[in-house]
């Protein structure tokens, strides 16, 4: 009787069956992360992040997030060393020469429009909160299969792309805003500052830069590690765009944009249920390497990306 009444409401309510309701739900059924944050802070060194003698400028890094997660000391950008095109890599998973204005949109679908298709979630599941507004064609691509399809929710610079860049104490608040009221699954959040004060010549605003990005992510972990939708089941992921010329290149801290080692090697974090704790590994990755981690912990697939998933990072390493 009972196998008969469960056939009969699978025959009247097709949308129930078990296959629609993975669909449905957020994350790998092997898991435990149903929500990923992605944080880019913009252009530092890792000279002046966890590379530096004293870590002085990643202070909450060192003391307070290290214990929770895993630190990569061989983290790269592998491909073109500006903003667009190193968060491009970040979110498409493929390397790309991009317009660096805000005037082209990446080639492949995102981390946002692949996870947003394969689980029906609605856009405000998905969102980018950017301090530069540039960074709004994120949400888009050109691939024709995917173009103006399962957009992500934006909240960048002054008001979209083309509005001007806003300060990062607006954006972190405008992040923890949108956390707390879309409680969204998939978030990346930019914060501008040292990339913005180091193309100033400004060294000390340079440095506070650093400082006050690290400020941001470790008050950012202890608001997810205090939500309940987001506490023990969150993945959070910090890391650059690019980082800047080496001392004695060029104009060395000021600029960026070749291969030198200073532009390629980028600060990696990451923390969350599934992952190793207090933990420094040394295996080179990439940003490629980011979007295919993520498909892994929320469950879909990115057919177009270069990238590998990070199994050192893992508990348990390959599933």
């Amino acid at each position: 009787m009972i196998r008969f009444l469960s056939f009969f409401l699978i025959l009247l309510f097709p949308a129930c069956t078990s296959k629609n309701l993975v669909q449905n739900t957020p994350g790998a059924p092997q898991y435990q992360t149903k929500n990923v944050v992605i944080v880019v802070v913009d252009g530092p060194r890792y000279t002046e992040t966890w590379g530096a003698k004293d870590r002085s400028m990643v202070r909450h890094l060192q003391n307070d997030l290290f214990p929770e997660g895993v630190i990569n000391t061989k983290f790269y950008n592998d491909g073109y060393t500006y903003t667009n095109s190193g968060h491009a890599a970040i979110t498409t998973g493929v390397r790309q020469q991009i317009n660096n204005g805000g005037r082209e949109l990446p080639r492949k679908p995102s981390v946002f429009q692949l996870w947003l298709e394969a689980t029906g979630q609605p856009r405000h599941k998905a969102w980018l909160v950017t301090s530069k507004d540039k960074l709004e064609i994120l949400a888009d691509t050109k691939d024709k299969t995917y173009a103006g399809q399962f957009l992500a929710s934006t909240d960048c610079g002054n008001n979209g792309n083309g509005s001007g860049y806003r300060a990062d104490s607006t954006t972190f608040r405008k992040a923890i805003q949108v956390l707390q009221k879309d409680e969204p699954n998939l978030v990346l959040i930019n914060f501008k500052d040292p990339d913005y004060y180091g193309h100033s010549n400004r060294w000390e605003e340079y440095l506070q830069g650093i400082k006050n990005s690290d400020k941001y992510v470790w008050q950012l972990w202890q608001f997810l590690q205090s939500h309940p939708n987001y506490r023990n089941q969150t993945t959070l992921i910090v890391t650059n765009d690019h980082g800047r010329h080496s001392d004695g290149r060029a104009d060395g801290f000021v600029s960026h944009g070749d291969g030198c080692r200073g532009c390629r090697h980028l600060n990696f974090f990451a923390a969350g249920p599934d992952f190793k704790q207090n933990e420094i590994i040394n295996t080179t990755y990439d940003q490629t390497d980011i979007p295919a981690t993520v498909a892994e912990l929320l469950g879909f697939k990115m057919p177009a990306s270069d990238g590998e998933v990070m199994w050192e990072l893992f508990r348990n390493g390959k599933k």
